[in-house]
């Protein structure tokens, strides 16, 4: 993750000072913006980390950029990125899944609600001769019928695979010894 953020510095390095682009600063800061690129002039204002502001241009490793609230400073090029930081992006996820979880209570309270739908006609449970039985076969298997796992019997062919190698081997390397040593076996 560090030469990933190395990498995107130098990238944003390459940015000329007359484009204006918006940048987050990055993942667990709190960075002071200076009035000078040295940063020997005096604080404008702290920022956070996944706070935006706009930069307005580089200067070596420095950048001048612009606050949401107007305020232009100077701080470090490395602490900026293009992509907002994980913590912002988990906070709109934790948003967007709070707001599914509301709406899957609201979809299952509903069909309570409703009066119950005319009763379907059953579903084919095996495919007649000429049809497709994935096209007939229905949605959902019944509840006490679980295909079983497939890893056991992959694990179990990996095995024996192993172990006819390892016999072949040996036979092998036992049949060239002899031929080297004149039929003796020396191990």
């Amino acid at each position: 993750m560090p030469l990933a953020r190395v990498a995107l510095g130098a990238a944003l390095l390459g940015i000329t000072g007359a484009q204006a682009q918006d940048l987050y600063v990055i993942d667990q800061l709190v960075v002071n913006l200076n009035s000078a690129a040295d940063a020997s002039g005096e604080r404008v204002a702290t920022l956070k980390s996944g706070d935006k502001v706009q930069l307005i241009e580089r200067s070596g490793d420095a950048a001048h950029v612009r606050t949401g609230d107007g305020r232009d400073g100077w701080l470090r090029a490395t602490y900026l990125a293009a992509d907002e930081p994980a913590t912002v992006r988990l906070a709109a996820r934790e948003q967007e899944l709070a707001q599914l979880k509301d709406d899957l209570a609201h979809a299952r309270a509903q069909p309570a609600a409703a009066p119950a739908p005319a009763a379907a006609p059953p579903l084919p449970i095996a495919a007649t001769a000429g049809e497709d039985a994935a096209a007939t076969a229905p949605l959902f298997a019944p509840a006490g019928d679980h295909p079983r796992p497939v890893w056991p019997l992959a694990l179990g062919c990996a095995l024996l695979g192993l172990a006819t190698g390892f016999a072949l081997g040996v036979l092998l390397l036992d049949r060239h010894i002899r031929r080297k040593f004149g039929g003796l076996r020396v191990y």
